[in-house]
Protein backbone atom coordinates (compact mmCIF):
# COMPACT_ATOMS: atom_id res chain seq x y z
CA UNK A 1 0.00 0.00 0.00
CA UNK A 2 1.50 3.35 -0.91
CA UNK A 3 2.15 5.92 1.94
CA UNK A 4 2.60 9.75 1.20
CA UNK A 5 3.44 12.21 3.71
CA UNK A 6 1.03 14.60 4.41
CA UNK A 7 1.87 18.34 4.08
CA UNK A 8 0.23 21.79 5.15
CA UNK A 9 0.63 25.10 3.15
CA UNK A 10 3.61 25.79 4.77
CA UNK A 11 5.23 22.71 3.54
CA UNK A 12 5.04 21.28 7.01
CA UNK A 13 4.40 17.35 7.03
CA UNK A 14 1.64 17.14 9.37
CA UNK A 15 1.06 13.34 9.19
CA UNK A 16 0.80 10.41 6.73
CA UNK A 17 -1.37 9.24 4.25
CA UNK A 18 -1.73 5.44 2.98
CA UNK A 19 -3.00 5.44 -0.45
CA UNK A 20 -5.27 2.63 -1.83
CA UNK A 21 -4.01 -0.07 -3.77
CA UNK A 22 -7.01 -0.83 -5.77
CA UNK A 23 -6.83 3.17 -7.08
CA UNK A 24 -2.76 4.09 -6.58
CA UNK A 25 -0.70 0.78 -6.25
CA UNK A 26 -2.35 -1.17 -9.47
CA UNK A 27 0.37 -2.01 -12.36
CA UNK A 28 -0.09 0.76 -14.88
CA UNK A 29 -1.85 -0.06 -18.16
CA UNK A 30 -0.63 1.55 -21.06
CA UNK A 31 -2.59 0.28 -23.30
CA UNK A 32 -5.70 1.75 -21.46
CA UNK A 33 -3.95 4.69 -20.92
CA UNK A 34 -3.04 5.28 -24.88
CA UNK A 35 -6.56 4.45 -25.78
CA UNK A 36 -7.87 7.41 -23.31
CA UNK A 37 -5.98 9.96 -24.39
CA UNK A 38 -6.29 9.47 -27.71
CA UNK A 39 -9.64 9.32 -27.59
CA UNK A 40 -10.08 12.53 -25.60
CA UNK A 41 -7.69 14.17 -27.86
CA UNK A 42 -9.89 12.99 -30.39
CA UNK A 43 -12.98 14.81 -28.62
CA UNK A 44 -11.49 17.96 -28.40
CA UNK A 45 -10.95 18.37 -32.08
CA UNK A 46 -13.56 20.77 -33.76
CA UNK A 47 -14.14 19.19 -36.68
CA UNK A 48 -15.07 22.37 -38.90
CA UNK A 49 -12.63 22.14 -41.56
CA UNK A 50 -13.53 22.12 -44.90
CA UNK A 51 -12.71 22.62 -48.92
CA UNK A 52 -14.59 22.98 -51.73
CA UNK A 53 -15.42 20.63 -54.38
CA UNK A 54 -15.44 21.48 -58.03
CA UNK A 55 -19.21 21.65 -57.38
CA UNK A 56 -18.88 24.30 -54.95
CA UNK A 57 -16.02 26.49 -56.57
CA UNK A 58 -17.79 29.43 -58.36
CA UNK A 59 -17.32 29.75 -62.22
CA UNK A 60 -16.24 27.54 -64.13
CA UNK A 61 -19.63 27.15 -66.20
CA UNK A 62 -18.25 27.21 -70.08
CA UNK A 63 -16.34 24.77 -71.41
CA UNK A 64 -13.03 26.59 -71.95
CA UNK A 65 -12.10 25.32 -75.59
CA UNK A 66 -14.56 22.77 -77.83
CA UNK A 67 -13.54 19.18 -77.73
CA UNK A 68 -12.14 18.17 -80.76
CA UNK A 69 -8.93 20.23 -82.99
CA UNK A 70 -7.47 22.14 -80.46
CA UNK A 71 -4.51 19.41 -80.15
CA UNK A 72 -4.99 19.70 -76.52
CA UNK A 73 -6.84 17.49 -73.85
CA UNK A 74 -10.31 17.84 -73.46
CA UNK A 75 -11.77 19.79 -70.60
CA UNK A 76 -15.77 20.43 -69.73
CA UNK A 77 -14.09 22.93 -67.28
CA UNK A 78 -11.65 25.33 -65.15
CA UNK A 79 -12.69 24.41 -61.83
CA UNK A 80 -11.74 20.84 -61.88
CA UNK A 81 -8.87 19.54 -59.42
CA UNK A 82 -6.03 19.72 -61.86
CA UNK A 83 -7.23 23.24 -62.70
CA UNK A 84 -5.37 26.48 -60.99
CA UNK A 85 -8.38 27.63 -58.80
CA UNK A 86 -9.64 24.37 -59.26
CA UNK A 87 -12.22 22.25 -56.48
CA UNK A 88 -10.14 20.34 -54.05
CA UNK A 89 -10.19 16.19 -54.74
CA UNK A 90 -11.07 14.36 -51.24
CA UNK A 91 -10.63 17.67 -49.22
CA UNK A 92 -11.93 17.04 -45.99
CA UNK A 93 -15.32 18.39 -44.62
CA UNK A 94 -16.78 19.26 -41.60
CA UNK A 95 -17.07 16.29 -39.46
CA UNK A 96 -17.52 14.83 -36.17
CA UNK A 97 -14.39 12.98 -34.30
CA UNK A 98 -15.75 12.31 -31.16
CA UNK A 99 -16.64 8.27 -30.12
CA UNK A 100 -16.96 6.41 -26.97
CA UNK A 101 -15.29 3.62 -24.97
CA UNK A 102 -16.35 1.44 -22.37
CA UNK A 103 -15.85 2.34 -18.80
CA UNK A 104 -14.28 -0.67 -17.68
CA UNK A 105 -11.54 0.73 -19.99
CA UNK A 106 -11.93 4.33 -18.53
CA UNK A 107 -11.86 3.08 -14.82
CA UNK A 108 -8.62 1.12 -15.97
CA UNK A 109 -6.91 3.89 -17.43
CA UNK A 110 -7.74 6.35 -14.58
CA UNK A 111 -6.19 4.60 -12.05
CA UNK A 112 -3.52 3.26 -14.19
CA UNK A 113 -2.00 7.29 -14.71
CA UNK A 114 -2.88 7.84 -10.48
CA UNK A 115 -0.75 4.68 -9.91
CA UNK A 116 2.21 5.84 -12.30
CA UNK A 117 2.43 9.05 -10.48
CA UNK A 118 1.90 7.22 -7.35
CA UNK A 119 5.08 4.97 -8.16
CA UNK A 120 7.14 7.65 -9.80
CA UNK A 121 6.74 9.53 -6.20
CA UNK A 122 5.12 12.51 -8.28
CA UNK A 123 1.98 12.70 -5.30
CA UNK A 124 1.91 15.74 -3.09
CA UNK A 125 -0.80 15.56 -0.79
CA UNK A 126 -1.88 18.61 1.03
CA UNK A 127 -4.08 18.64 4.41
CA UNK A 128 -6.31 21.35 3.43
CA UNK A 129 -6.15 24.55 0.47
CA UNK A 130 -8.12 27.61 1.46
CA UNK A 131 -7.94 31.31 0.35
CA UNK A 132 -9.08 34.46 2.36
CA UNK A 133 -8.34 36.42 -1.19
CA UNK A 134 -8.19 35.86 -4.63
CA UNK A 135 -4.03 36.79 -4.85
CA UNK A 136 -2.01 34.69 -7.48
CA UNK A 137 1.08 36.37 -5.35
CA UNK A 138 -0.04 34.08 -2.38
CA UNK A 139 -0.91 31.05 -4.29
CA UNK A 140 2.46 31.50 -5.80
CA UNK A 141 4.20 31.72 -2.53
CA UNK A 142 1.70 28.17 -1.20
CA UNK A 143 3.04 26.24 -4.18
CA UNK A 144 6.74 27.19 -3.56
CA UNK A 145 6.48 26.13 -0.38
CA UNK A 146 4.93 22.75 -1.28
CA UNK A 147 7.29 21.92 -4.08
CA UNK A 148 5.78 23.10 -7.00
CA UNK A 149 8.31 22.59 -10.11
CA UNK A 150 7.38 23.71 -13.31
CA UNK A 151 4.35 21.42 -14.90
CA UNK A 152 1.35 20.45 -12.10
CA UNK A 153 -1.89 19.58 -11.60
CA UNK A 154 -3.82 21.11 -8.82
CA UNK A 155 -6.85 18.92 -7.38
CA UNK A 156 -9.19 19.91 -5.17
CA UNK A 157 -12.39 18.54 -4.04
CA UNK A 158 -14.75 20.81 -4.89
CA UNK A 159 -15.18 24.13 -7.15
CA UNK A 160 -13.09 26.83 -4.81
CA UNK A 161 -13.57 30.17 -6.63
CA UNK A 162 -10.83 31.73 -4.61
CA UNK A 163 -8.32 29.24 -5.30
CA UNK A 164 -8.99 28.89 -8.98
CA UNK A 165 -9.02 32.26 -9.89
CA UNK A 166 -5.72 32.56 -8.09
CA UNK A 167 -3.92 29.75 -9.58
CA UNK A 168 -5.38 30.43 -13.17
CA UNK A 169 -2.74 32.52 -13.50
CA UNK A 170 0.33 30.93 -12.42
CA UNK A 171 2.20 29.22 -15.45
CA UNK A 172 2.61 25.14 -15.63
CA UNK A 173 -0.37 25.00 -13.11
CA UNK A 174 -3.67 23.11 -13.98
CA UNK A 175 -6.28 23.96 -11.42
CA UNK A 176 -9.06 20.95 -11.48
CA UNK A 177 -11.69 19.45 -9.08
CA UNK A 178 -11.83 15.51 -8.56
CA UNK A 179 -15.21 15.43 -11.00
CA UNK A 180 -13.14 16.65 -13.91
CA UNK A 181 -9.91 15.13 -14.13
CA UNK A 182 -8.67 13.40 -17.00
CA UNK A 183 -5.87 10.74 -17.66
CA UNK A 184 -4.44 13.18 -20.54
CA UNK A 185 -4.10 15.41 -17.58
CA UNK A 186 -2.59 13.59 -15.28
CA UNK A 187 -0.23 12.31 -17.53
CA UNK A 188 0.48 15.66 -19.35
CA UNK A 189 1.73 16.93 -16.10
CA UNK A 190 5.01 16.26 -13.74
CA UNK A 191 3.31 16.27 -10.74
CA UNK A 192 0.02 16.02 -9.29
CA UNK A 193 -0.90 18.71 -6.15
CA UNK A 194 -4.00 16.96 -4.41
CA UNK A 195 -5.83 17.94 -0.85
CA UNK A 196 -6.23 15.17 0.98
CA UNK A 197 -10.33 15.35 0.55
CA UNK A 198 -9.98 15.00 -3.37
CA UNK A 199 -7.68 11.94 -2.64
CA UNK A 200 -10.32 10.63 -0.43
CA UNK A 201 -12.91 11.34 -3.20
CA UNK A 202 -10.94 9.61 -5.98
CA UNK A 203 -10.84 6.41 -3.50
CA UNK A 204 -14.39 6.25 -3.12
CA UNK A 205 -14.97 6.22 -6.58
CA UNK A 206 -12.65 4.07 -8.40
CA UNK A 207 -11.96 1.63 -5.15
Amino acid sequence: MPTVNVINIKGEEVGKMELSDAVFGITPNTTAMHAVVVNYLANQRQGTQSTKTRAEVSGGGKKPWRQKGTGRARQGSTRAPHFRHGGIAFGPKPRDYRYSLNKKLKRLAMKSALSSKAAEGSIIVLDTLALEEIKTKTMAEILSAVGFKNKALLVMPEVNEKVILSARNIEGLTPAITGEINVYDILNNNQMIIVKAAVEKLEEVYA
